[in-house]
This record gives structure tokens, sequence and C-alpha cells, in this order.
């Protein structure tokens, strides 16, 4: 007797490499379309003056709303991906906590990742731009969510990937040996929400993140025959 439970249950899901490219690409472009529309000026640091901060926000307004609405759309595939690895990471033997929290981090990661570019949206409406305070305020907001509050939880979606990669032989030591350090570095930015000199860090593990996700959606074997 032939039921069509098996079948649905052996599917892939999306390309991997594919989900990840978007996700990067998508945020990339969020980073450097806003500044070459902007001729040059770019997202201001909550760390910057007041006038700085202000004067960008009520100038460029496009910019600010194009910046939204790509990391808007970057945080869907990121979704995906989590939640295509954690299902790739059990069909393939994985039952150890490592694939759930890798999927609770890419969940996190990609909710915070919308969450401030909805932030910054919300700088593009008039009623915010005239008030020098709202600004400070909600581009605080944006920051400390698309900062620590993106970076800590895609620290959680590379270790929950990179630690069982490791222990079954899934992925290249120095790829998952790599994620460890990245995820480390991820955690550590987490003192960010307090210490403000530390911020440095929150671009040492966004980016390198970015990468490896990259790199592991091509490794990460597709099913029990690739990694045999």
């Amino acid at each position: 007797m032939t039921t069509t439970e098996g079948p649905r249950l052996r599917q892939a899901g999306p390309p991997l490499p594919l989900v990840a490219i978007a996700t990067v690409a998508l945020f990339l472009a969020s980073l450097a379309l806003p500044i070459a529309m902007a001729g040059g000026d770019v997202y201001p640091s909550p760390f910057s003056s007041a006038a700085t901060i202000v004067g960008y926000f009520r100038g460029n307004r496009v910019p600010v709303l194009l910046a939204a609405l790509l990391q808007f759309a970057a945080s869907i595939p990121l979704a995906i991906y989590a939640a295509t690895a954690s299902v790739r990471l059990n069909r393939l033997g994985v039952r150890a906590p490592g694939a759930a929290i890798g999927l609770v981090g890419g969940v996190l990661a990609s909710a915070s990742m919308a969450l401030s570019a909805l932030f910054s949206w919300t700088l593009t409406r008039p009623e915010i731009l005239g008030h020098t305070e709202l600004i400070r305020l909600v581009h605080d907001l944006a920051f400390i969510v698309g900062g620590p509050g993106f970076v800590v939880p895609s620290g959680l979606l590379v270790a929950g990937i990179a630690v069982p990669g490791l222990l079954a032989r899934l992925l290249p030591r120095w790829l998952a040996w790599a994620g460890l350090v990245i995820a480390a570095i991820a955690m550590v930015a987490t003192l960010a929400v307090a210490i403000p000199g530390l911020a440095v860090l929150l671009p040492l593990a966004r980016f390198p993140s970015f990468v490896w996700i990259i790199v592991a959606a091509y490794v990460l074997p597709a099913g029990a025959r690739d990694a045999s």
C-alpha cells in the first residue's frame, strides 16, 4: 500500500543556498542603495550628535524608506533559512537540542530584523520627523533591536548549525569552528546593551555570520546519502 506521507516527509524544502544568498543580498542592498540615493550620507550611529541624526532623517526620507523595505524583505528568507536548516539537520539524524536552538535563534533574528525595519519606516513619517525627541527615541529603538537584538540571536542560529555539524561531522571542522567563533563574538556582543564601546562587536559578528550561513548552505548535506 502506497501513501503520499513518505514523499512529503522527504521533501528537501527550498534550496538552502538561494535562501541564504537572498537574505544577504537584500540586507547588503539595504545598506548600499540608500547611501547611493543619499549622495554618500550614511545611516547615522545612535552615538552621533543629535543634529547629525535629526538632519539625516529629515533630509533622507526616501533612502530610509528603501532601507526599511529591503531589510524587512531580508527578514523573510532568513526565517525560511532557519526552518529549512533545522529540518535538514533532523533529517540527517541530529536529535540534540542544537537544531532547535538554531531554529529559535533564526526566528528571533528574523523578527528583530523585521521590527528594526519597521522602526526605520516610522522615521519616514512626517508626524515623527516634526519632533526631535521622537526621532531620537525611534532611532535608538531601531538600533537596539537591529543591533544586539539581531546579532545575538543570529549567533544562536550559527551555533545551532555549527555544533551538530561538528559533532556529527556534517560540516568541515574549519567551518564548524569558524561558526563557533562567530557565535561566541555574537554572545559577547550582548554586553553592547550596557557598554556602548562594545558596539564594535556587532559588525564583527553580523557580516561574518552572513558569509558563514551562505557557505554552510552549500556544504551542509541535503540528505543521509550526501552525508555518507
